[in-house]
């Protein structure tokens, strides 16, 4: 039999957050839109059914955020965390957007609420999604639908066509069967290859073998491989990435952000000979939380393991995991695979180095270590209450940072002026993410370029 040929005047490759904000903005200008989801339905929505918020700037208080986060603040934070790797006219783009994505989004059904209590840090930046990430992809294809807007789920794209810049038509497997698909534009937004195992190899070796992917196993990169050898130029380092330390115990794949442990910033962290290897309160959480793992991704064996007393039990929310327990720290190292001896000495040691001070975990306090290296900045207190609390970590990688160069259109660069291929989210955020990250800035790249891809594919399509 002949293979089916599919055709709409806008193809969105991906169905995450970037991908049907695509979506919905083209249809809006008058579009016909195709949408090539790689996973099943049950696992549509890629990293994003993962999330729980986004970072917004705002000039006043609002419904669900408090105060103010002005664009210089959010600015100032983000060159904070990538050193000034960023490319500072997108990255002004984002953020300016960010004020305006939040009504848009309610348009389609999502609803926001404020940010919870405790560690996060986030009520006066981050808008969290009622019902979590979820809810927001059930949320966008409910809208979809009834908009006319077609949905193919396991179609995995293996072809493009492209002549003189311009998108043509490409092959998919649809269903485990070939098919071709034609559009007057395209928008790639089918995430990094942080689940491309292979391809983690070649960038970090043999230590790629003991990372976990937090997020969903269809990310492996492919439409990004095939735009890198049509001439696409790039942007972001293959060796960057959103990667946290994550519960050890956790899944291979989609573990999801239950396995993220928050207590690191509440004790001390050790590898696996019980030895201390980074300041533990060096900022507050959410402006470091995803450093942690490449940090352990450099310790031997890919692993490290928190330590916390009781007196932290109950301010930060633990992984879906119960810790491992002892009553002493001899035997927690024991339990934890640990030398019990080194572990009371590295203990010790960071017992006599605390300074008097008031601990306060949702500030920079004054509690903090002398005469130590690594230092403790912040939150430091004597683990001296038992029992005695521990999670074992590894690398858990959300999304890569390696993608195409856009400019602020959503143009892929490196493919022509005309070009009629766009980008949005996780396939281009290294342009904005060079290194570090600023928690919940992933969703609004996905919410702010999305709707920028659409507007322009469907402008690219005559539309």
């Amino acid at each position: 039999m002949p293979e089916p040929i599919l055709e709409a005047d806008v193809v969105v490759v991906g169905g995450g957050n970037a991908g049907l904000c695509a979506a919905l903005t083209a249809r809006e200008s008058g579009a016909s839109v195709l949408v090539l989801e790689c996973a099943p339905r049950e696992y549509r929505g890629g990293n994003s059914r993962h999330t729980r918020n986004m970072r917004c700037m705002h000039e006043a208080p609002t419904d669900v955020l408090t105060d103010q986060y002005t664009e210089d603040e959010y600015l100032a934070d983000l060159l904070r965390v990538t050193g000034g790797e960023t490319t500072e006219h997108l990255a002004r783009l984002v953020i300016r957007d960010s004020a305006r994505a939040g009504a848009w989004m309610k348009s389609y059904g999502v609803r926001f609420q404020p940010s919870l209590g405790g560690t996060l840090h986030l009520g006066r930046t981050n808008a969290f999604f009622l019902g979590g990430g979820k809810a927001l992809m059930n949320s966008y294809y409910a809208a979809a639908a009834p908009r006319g807007i077609r949905v193919l789920y396991n179609a995995e794209v293996t072809e493009l066509h492209i002549r003189d810049g311009k998108f043509e038509s490409g092959a998919v497997r649809l269903d485990g069967r070939p098919a071709e698909f034609r559009a007057r534009a395209v928008v790639a937004a089918s995430g990094g290859f942080e689940s491309n195992l292979e391809w983690l190899e070649e960038v970090w070796g043999e230590a790629a073998r003991n990372f976990l992917i937090r997020g969903t196993p269809y990310n492996k990169g492919k439409l990004l491989k095939l735009l890198m050898d049509e001439g696409a130029e790039t942007a972001g380092d293959p060796r960057q990435c959103h990667a946290v330390a994550i519960d050890g115990r956790a899944p291979k794949f989609d573990g999801g952000i239950v396995t993220r442990l928050d207590c690191l910033p509440l004790g001390i962290v050790v590898n696996k000979h019980a030895e201390r290897f980074y300041d533990e309160g060096e900022d507050l959480w959410p402006k470091r939380y995803a450093i942690w793992g490449r940090l352990v991704a450099q310790q031997e064996d890919q692993i490290a393991f928190s330590i916390i007393d009781s007196k932290v039990i109950g301010r930060f929310m633990p992984s879906v995991f119960p810790p491992i327990t002892g009553p002493s720290i001899a035997e927690l190292a024991t339990a934890l695979g640990l030398p019990p001896q080194r572990l009371e000495a590295t203990v010790c040691e960071f017992n006599r180095s605390v300074r008097p001070g008031t601990f306060d975990h949702q500030i920079l306090d004054d509690c903090r270590t002398e005469g130590l290296a690594p230092p403790k900045s912040h939150w430091a207190q004597a683990i001296d209450r038992p029992p005695f609390y521990g999670y074992p970590l590894r690398p858990g990688i959300t999304f890569t940072y390696l993608g195409v160069k856009v400019n602020e259109r959503a143009a892929v660069q490196g493919l022509g002026s005309e070009t009629n291929i766009f980008a949005a989210g996780e396939i281009m955020a290294g342009n904005v993410l060079g290194k570090g990250y600023l928690a919940g800035l992933g969703m609004t790249i996905g919410a702010v370029f999305g709707r920028i891809a659409g507007r322009e594919a469907a402008r690219a399509a005559g539309r």
